[in-house]
């Protein structure tokens, strides 16, 4: 575990621990795989809800499953309807156990308060420390600690 000294205190801060703010609550501890997206998602047009993937191939993620996972994204961008595409795929059980944004917005929020998936939000500086997570655990005090990292791809 890495540690750092504050330089204006006596605490100590574990720097694979992030600190967010959480949007829609979560009942329990959650642990998963990350997977993280630097690009917004449009919901009605980008994902698919029968597969539980970004659909649009222009996108970073495109075509990966995001199923069970934690979704890291900075925002939601098109329609409001993309709230209810967010409804389908907790129906239809292909919804990520969490997501994460850079900044909330109500298309997001709106989605996860209606499918009960925790919802956490983050600033920018924070946010880029999840881009090469593995593994992540979230608990009820919304603090994500970063129990992996992806490997390399060298």
């Amino acid at each position: 575990m890495k540690q750092r000294k504050d330089s204006s205190s006596t605490a100590t801060f574990d720097q694979n621990v992030i600190k967010a703010r959480c949007i829609v609550e979560t009942p329990k501890e959650i642990k998963a795989e990350v997977l993280f997206s630097p690009s917004p998602i449009a919901f009605l047009q980008g994902v698919d809800p029968e597969k539980g993937v970004v659909c649009d191939r222009k996108h970073e993620i495109f075509d990966q499953p995001f199923t069970n996972k934690i979704l890291v994204f900075p925002n939601a961008v098109g329609s409001s309807v993309g709230a209810y595409v967010i409804y389908r795929l907790e129906k239809n059980r292909k919804a990520p156990k969490a997501m994460i944004n850079q900044t909330s917005d109500i298309i997001t929020a709106s989605g996860c308060a209606l499918s009960g998936i925790p919802l956490f939000d983050m600033p920018s500086e924070s946010f880029e420390r999840l881009a090469n997570a593995g593994k992540v655990t979230i608990n009820a005090k919304a603090q994500i600690t970063i129990n992996s990292r992806k490997k390399s791809k060298n």
